[in-house]
């Protein structure tokens, strides 16, 4: 994704630096333009700056943290926002600190609009970026997810036992995608149970059912 920067300094020299301290990249890894060369003027009279445009490309995973790190800081949440590419390429970002659980929501709906803005903010491609490769950005707020999910499997042993027990199909509450797919994996591991997904959009739920026998 490429964006420029118009940068002024005394020097063209110190334009260049500026910019780039501003946007993280070194000089290599953007191409720049001299709008306005600097005046030193007469005993500092009609003296003027340099003027620089500056042009870099921004990666997938920068963009998405950048949104993350704009939106913490538009709504005075305070909270660190950091990043880490995991094994499976995945590029997490991690939103922690007291103020940050508002960003969360009923079983985690505020995270996942937040993560699917960051995907958004990632993978926007230009005209001339068609064949550019998807970049998966994973959202998660003082590990929460890995709390969710485990909750979310005690949940499907017991209703598993449920529908054991009293040999009739146990619905669950709608749930997202990614949530779905855990309660689907940890029926597996049961014996007797089986597991369906009805329902559409927003209102899709998984269903346990007891093998007939």
């Amino acid at each position: 994704m490429k964006k420029e920067l118009i940068m002024t300094a005394p020097t063209v020299e110190a334009a260049v630096k500026a910019a780039c301290e501003q946007i993280g990249a070194a000089e290599t890894d953007i191409t720049y333009e001299v709008l306005t060369q600097p005046k030193k003027g007469f005993f500092g009279i009609g003296a003027s700056d340099a003027k620089i445009r500056v042009e870099y490309n921004v990666k997938p995973s920068s963009a998405a943290l950048q949104f993350a790190k704009t939106l913490v800081a538009d709504m005075e949440i305070d909270a660190t926002v950091s990043a880490t590419v995991r094994d499976n390429g995945e590029y997490l970002i991690d939103i922690d600190g007291e103020e940050a659980g508002v960003l969360i929501g009923h079983h985690g709906e505020t995270l996942d609009a937040l993560q699917y803005l960051c995907n958004l903010a990632a993978n926007k491609k230009e005209n001339d970026e068609d064949d550019r490769e998807y970049t998966r950005v994973v959202v998660d707020i003082s590990g929460y997810r890995a709390k969710r999910e485990e909750t979310l499997r005690t949940l499907a042993r017991r209703m598993a036992e449920k529908a054991l027990k009293y040999k009739r199909n146990v619905s669950l509450e709608p749930m997202p995608s990614h949530e779905r797919r855990v309660i689907h994996s940890e029926v597996q591991k049961i014996d007797g149970v089986s597991t369906n997904s009805i329902g559409s959009e927003n209102n899709r739920r998984v269903v346990i059912i007891p093998d007939k026998k």
